[in-house]
């Protein structure tokens, strides 16, 4: 290797380094100074590894200290569909819902909300209320636009997803189709399809 470019990569190895160092004292000094901030992203964390269990535990645990959390309680919500326990999982995305007037004049709230609706849906859409699911996924999309966008090319890499799954509105265009047909002609589910649906997070 040239010493010009070991320079180079030296220079750049240091400013990452820099650059990181800076991102992390952001978020440790001027992100969410809430005291359930650690547990809210253990939570998450567990539930983006798919390990629900633990996410429900680290979620019910910030809401027995703070019942009004609603970022736990949207975890809480999430976690309860993805352990197919749905009724609870109805109560708790109805009850962040029910919170949505509160913060109203609060827009970096949207993404939540937006999120919440967007997985009623699918637990909507999951039991067969179809119509349900319809209002739920055009709620979503026109709070939060971005959620209809489906997940960046890169996190389909991620995940081993190499294509993309429907978005939202174009379930809801599929589901409005279908209804239209005669009850014998609808297909409104394909298991193995259904399966892929992601929940969305905030």
């Amino acid at each position: 290797m040239d010493d010009r470019l070991y320079k180079t990569l030296k220079i750049v190895a240091i400013a990452l380094g820099l650059a990181w160092v800076g991102w992390a004292a952001y978020d440790n000094f001027s992100g969410d100074d809430s005291p359930h901030r650690m547990a809210l992203e253990t939570g998450r964390k567990y539930f983006k590894d798919g390990d629900y269990e633990s996410a429900l535990t680290e979620f019910r645990a910030i809401l027995d200290q703070a019942p009004g959390q609603i970022e736990a309680l949207d975890g809480l919500a999430r976690s309860l569909m993805q352990l197919d326990r749905p009724d609870q999982a109805m109560q708790a995305f109805n009850a962040v819902l029910a919170r949505a007037p509160d913060y109203a004049e609060t827009p970096a709230m949207k993404p939540l909300f937006g999120a919440t609706y967007a997985n009623r849906g699918i637990l909507n859409d999951r039991l067969g209320n179809y119509e349900a699911a319809i209002v739920d996924y055009e709620r979503a999309a026109a709070l939060e636009q971005e959620l209809d966008e489906g997940p960046h090319w890169l996190i389909r890499f991620l995940r081993n997803q190499p294509e993309a799954q429907a978005t939202i509105l174009q379930r809801a265009q599929y589901l409005r189709a279908q209804l239209a047909l005669p009850e014998d002609e609808r297909l409104l589910r394909v298991p193995e399809k259904d399966a892929e649906q992601r929940p969305y997070n905030q």
